[in-house]
């Protein structure tokens, strides 16, 4: 046997090519879902505008993402876990379409709109480039994610029950760097074998790109309501 073909039966060669093939499986199966699923919770936004549906209180939001979120994780090895990211991705689809409606019956709302949606696709893809193409591992950002996370969550309940609108344009600064962050952390776990089940991996980005949309959208629609 040649020295090419011992390498390419050595055990360490199988090893690698096995997990490389595992991780782009991965990354095929996420951004495959991923994309069935924003096109999902869009066409939900839509329904949800053009009936003219009523934004549901942050009790009912609560429980139903945090809910929804419990069993998506819980059968998230199952085909059912897909089941639950439907559910999930189309719940937030409809909590979106009456905030649409809101931006959209305001001075320049369709500007606003087209703005927060074109910065949202031009960061996710940049960043998701970025992270494929370097190869570089962001694990490191884990641990600041999910405090900074934590932290803004608690100060966008405090922005809304006490009405705060300079706290709650914060909140929504802080969460494009967070979101942000998070996709860079999310891929380069795809990448580097941190995260196995695609469905997670989704649901994860999902959740980045649907935080990141509703903080530009509140950022911009203060800008453009000053002008």
């Amino acid at each position: 046997m040649n020295p090419v073909d011992q390498l390419r039966s050595s055990p360490q060669t199988t090893s690698f090519s096995t997990s490389v093939l595992s991780t782009n499986k991965v990354i095929r199966n996420t951004y495959l879902l991923l994309s069935m699923t924003l096109l999902f919770s869009a066409i939900t936004a839509g329904a949800t505008m053009a009936l003219n549906l009523p934004r549901p209180g942050l009790i009912v939001t609560m429980v139903g993402y945090f809910g929804l979120l419990f069993l998506t994780n819980k059968f998230r090895n199952q085909g059912l876990g897909i089941a639950f990211v439907f559910a999930l991705t189309g719940f937030m689809g409809y909590t979106i379409g009456p905030l649409l409606n809101m931006y959209l019956g305001l001075p320049n709302g369709g500007q606003t709109v087209m703005m927060a949606f074109g910065a949202t696709a031009a960061i996710f893809v940049a960043l998701s480039a970025y992270a494929l193409t370097s190869r570089k591992n962001f694990s490191y950002m884990g641990g600041f994610l999910t405090a900074g996370i934590l932290v803004a969550f608690l100060a966008s309940l405090g922005a809304y029950f006490f009405e705060i609108q300079a706290l709650s344009l914060a909140v929504s600064a802080a969460f494009v760097l967070l979101m942000s962050g998070l996709i860079l952390y999310e891929t380069s776990e795809i990448i580097h074998g941190g995260e196995t089940n695609y469905v997670m991996a989704t649901v994860t980005l999902f959740v980045a790109i649907f935080n990141l949309f509703i903080s530009l959208l509140q950022l911009l629609g203060f800008v453009n309501s000053n002008d």
